[in-house]
């Protein structure tokens, strides 16, 4: 497939996504979607960190809530439009991103993977804590408003946030593309691969490591920033630690290393929970434990990993 022909379906990809939940979803599917868009983000993120990275790390939903919270903090306490909230959320989080990278220099494995676990523990308990009490509204949380569709646009609320939701996505998802493509993207998965032999031939090692931590955040940030809109709520004990393990669980089923793993993912981790529950109400959990087993031992790459086995062997066929 020519790259001419890639972009053609990217377009056409694209525009079914925006035109067809219009016509065809409910309000709360519309909802679920944007709330897969935010995931995907967030997944994406992660994958920067740890399927290009090489760094494991289980603080991703700690960047989620910094985000979703500098964009409720705004829009409560500043009036800040809910657009202009998303490059704030993207700064603050890559901020914070880079300040842990510095750790990630030191450390490795399991010990970074302690330290971003405990990053995860404590953000939900630094939300509650009383000396910020009053910009984050400690255990209440914050109540958002959801936006209206600008320009007089016959779109109720949740059709134009999803739309809004999907073009964030689809530029976000673009400049990830051209990220890993670039000379950084191939620098981090040689750090991935052969640290020793990346910085034999000039990879500065500190800097892609920190870098990693700050792009990672920045993506996720934005994804916090957007579920918290789509949402219209946020409190500390939505972003508990069980946000960090479900968006590793994206990043692993949707494929590590894999752009598009991450929409994948994100579609697994919103709509697999109530597949789950229809089955069985009694133990969801448990019938999801299941499905994660099977996905791992019949799609151990993850779902992208699979999807380009069956395509390279179409264009086997065709060309057989």
């Amino acid at each position: 497939m020519t790259q001419t022909n890639s972009r053609i379906l990217l377009v056409l990809f694209v525009a079914a996504a925006a035109v067809v939940p219009l016509l065809f979803a409910t309000g709360y599917q519309l909802f679920q979607l944007t709330l897969v868009v935010a995931y995907a983000l967030s997944v994406l993120g992660k994958n920067l960190v740890t399927g290009y990275g090489g760094q494991v790390s289980l603080g991703q939903g700690a960047f989620y809530a910094v985000g979703a919270y500098t964009a409720a903090i705004l829009m409560e306490h500043f009036n800040v439009p809910y657009w202009a909230t998303l490059p704030v959320a993207a700064i603050t989080t890559g901020i914070v991103g880079l300040a842990l990278g510095l750790p990630a220099l030191r450390l490795g494995g399991l010990y970074l993977a302690l330290v971003t676990f405990a990053l995860a523990v404590a953000v939900p308990q630094l939300l509650k804590y009383k000396l910020f009490e009053d910009w984050t509204g400690g255990v209440q949380g914050i109540v958002l408003m959801k936006p209206d569709a600008p320009f007089g646009l016959p779109l109720d609320n949740d059709q134009w946030l999803y739309l809004f939701t999907l073009a964030v996505g689809v530029v976000l998802f673009i400049a990830a593309t051209n990220l890993v493509r670039s000379r950084v993207g191939l620098a981090l998965m040689a750090i991935r691969d052969q640290p020793l032999a990346a910085e034999a031939m000039g990879v500065e090692l500190s800097r892609y490591k920190t870098l990693t931590f700050g792009f990672g955040a920045l993506f996720t940030g934005v994804g916090g920033a957007l579920g918290a809109i789509a949402v219209g709520f946020v409190s500390p004990d939505s972003f508990s630690i069980a946000l960090s393990l479900t968006l590793f669980v994206g990043m692993v089923i949707g494929g590590a290393a894999s752009i598009s793993g991450a929409v994948y993912g994100a579609l697994f981790i919103v709509f697999m929970p109530n597949f789950a529950e229809q089955i069985s109400k009694a133990v969801p959990g448990a019938i999801f434990g299941v499905i994660l087993i099977l996905f791992m031992f019949f799609a151990p790459g993850g779902i992208a990993s699979v999807l380009a086995t069956q395509l390279r062997r179409l264009r086997a066929a065709r060309t057989g």
